[in-house]
């Protein structure tokens, strides 16, 4: 769901700024912003974005200082960054890109590009937020509608369950423990405790009926989406 999607606008000119959050907002996306490194950082530890709308020159210090910063922090090197500024020289572009950027797009842009280069690296970073149908087996699950259909007949789910599955279908065969899926799937700054995950996969396989078998328990790990 676009809904489900926080994109962090860090930049000082109000009408870039008005720009932005107004083209973002179209898209279905949520946005926040802020006009320094300094409240960015704090607010990327408070809640962590799905993506991060990154200007290189700032009020208290260089964009790219908070992306070296960003990078080469454990908990959150994987977002998503575009580097969205005025510097438009090649050897800006190189040094963005050199410094842990997604994507660079230089000022003035096309809101329409801009709304175009976010969902193409949502697709490839972060799956879970991609708007098309994913396939598990007999589970058919569309993040447009927010449905789930099991050999095409529609189940009632809870919104924790549907997250949690839609998560696991964007990254089948990949193990995740309690710990991990707390952070991507409620986000770092709910506090629930890990053994709420087990109830939650519990539910989830009463939900899927016949198709439970597909996830599976990787003991003294976690869980994983697996059709083998």
């Amino acid at each position: 769901m676009a809904a489900d999607t926080t994109i962090l606008i860090v930049e000082d000119e109000p009408a870039i700024v008005e720009l932005v959050s107004f083209t973002l907002r179209a898209a279905g996306w949520n946005t926040f912003a802020v006009n320094n490194t300094a409240e960015a950082w704090e607010f990327i530890q408070r809640r962590t974005p799905q993506l991060i709308l990154l200007d290189w020159m700032l009020p208290d210090q260089s964009g790219l200082r908070l992306l070296s910063k960003i990078r080469g922090d454990r908990q959150f090197n994987e977002i998503p960054i575009i580097m969205l500024t005025a510097k438009s020289m090649e050897e800006d572009k190189i040094a963005g890109l050199d410094h842990g950027a997604d994507d660079y797009i230089t000022k003035p842009f096309s809101p329409r590009e801009l709304t175009a280069r976010i969902k193409a690296l949502l697709r490839r970073k972060s799956p879970e937020h991609a708007q098309t149908a994913l396939t598990a087996g007999s589970v058919v699950l569309d993040p447009v509608s927010c449905t789930v259909k099991i050999s095409d007949q529609k189940v009632d789910i809870g919104h924790a369950e549907y997250k949690l599955l839609k998560f696991f279908m964007a990254h089948p065969e990949r193990v995740f423990s309690r710990s991990q899926l707390l952070d991507k799937v409620w986000g770092d700054h709910v506090v629930i405790e890990e053994r709420t995950v087990d109830v939650h996969v519990l539910r989830l396989r009463k939900v899927l009926k016949s198709a439970e078998s597909l996830i599976k328990t990787v003991r003294s790990v976690g869980y994983m989406l697996s059709e083998k």
